[in-house]
């Protein structure tokens, strides 16, 4: 058993994840130790001014040190800190790196799309097993940016990061609450504009099933599911037809905050931004089924996602 630490900080959280590795005949296993999350809101603004904001780094140090506090605790001997869209974006993101190295002693990596994409993949298909001749099709909904990412059992064929999330598209478009109707189409635009994008480089078309990651996704699952708590060991796996998750996700965009703020599955972190959250995953889900004909008639959440992947790179 090797125990490791993955850090994954996005633009609207970061979280951690201690856990044991261990490899036997072939198979490798993951083992949770601790499994936390922060909503810190590191992308705060950049979208619009291309800048981390001081009071995001704020936030983020803050996170980070706590986390750093645990993973001494709990003896990691590895560790990995990966960043992205928020990251990826900022011209200032030298002050995240020095602050985030003096933190916790590791040099953090603002990773690409395409690496963020394969690393989703590898923590979605660990846990949820890929059949011979399936190519499932993974999408990894952030705070900045999308991953649609197209895998088989041998692992992942066509990657593409797209910047449309629930923080970016709340600041550009949907401001007012709820928003209105020349927003949301304005917000479609720019998903539909995306999409059209991320075909050039991964064919939807050729999915056979599709696996939503990301706590958009799991809380718009949750929603759908109706849970009287936020439960990962519900949500996780848990297969709902398009129109169940369409209708979960059209529900949560057209609510006020106030409505949002009172789901006990909601974490109060996302209260603002799951609207977009539900705009984006919506319209994908509707591409999917026209772009298949129909055979993907099924989305599937899964607790598992980068995180895991990044846990495993290093186990």
């Amino acid at each position: 058993m090797t125990r490791v630490a993955a850090i994954d900080c996005g633009t609207n959280s970061i979280r951690l994840l201690i856990a044991d590795i261990g490899r036997s005949n072939g198979t490798t296993t993951l083992t949770d130790v601790v499994r936390e999350m922060r909503v810190v809101r590191l992308g705060q603004g950049v979208d619009a001014t291309g800048e981390l904001a001081p009071e995001a780094l704020e936030r983020t140090f803050a996170a980070t040190a706590d986390y750093a506090r645990l993973i001494k605790e709990h003896e990691a001997v590895k560790v990995r800190f990966v960043a992205t869209s928020a990251s990826r974006d900022a011209r200032n993101r030298d002050v995240f790196v020095d602050g985030i190295r003096a933190l916790l002693g590791v040099e953090p990596e603002v990773i690409s799309g395409d690496e963020e994409a394969a690393l989703s993949f590898a923590g979605a298909s660990s846990v949820l097993p890929i059949l011979d001749g399936q190519e499932v099709l993974v999408v990894d909904l952030g705070g900045g940016s999308t991953e649609f990412v197209l895998g088989t059992a041998a692992g992942v064929t066509a990657a593409k990061s797209v910047d449309i999330g629930c923080v970016r598209l709340t600041e550009r478009h949907l401001r007012q609450d709820p928003p209105t109707a020349e927003q949301i189409a304005a917000a479609q635009a720019d998903v539909d504009d995306a999409i059209a994008r991320a075909r050039q480089d991964v064919p939807l078309e050729r999915a056979t099933a599709v696996v939503g990651v990301a706590g958009s996704i799991t809380t718009i699952t949750a929603h759908a599911m109706r849970l009287p708590e936020y439960s990962p060991d519900a949500i996780h796996g848990t297969e709902l037809p398009l129109e169940t998750v369409r209708a979960a996700a059209g529900d949560l965009l057209a609510m006020d905050r106030s409505r949002r703020a009172a789901l006990p599955y909601m974490h109060p972190g996302r209260v603002d931004v799951i609207g977009a959250g539900g705009l984006v995953w919506g319209r994908i889900l509707e591409r999917l089924a026209g772009l298949t004909g129909g055979r993907i008639s099924t989305a599937t959440a899964s607790e598992h996602d980068i995180l895991d992947g990044i846990a495993l790179s290093i186990g």
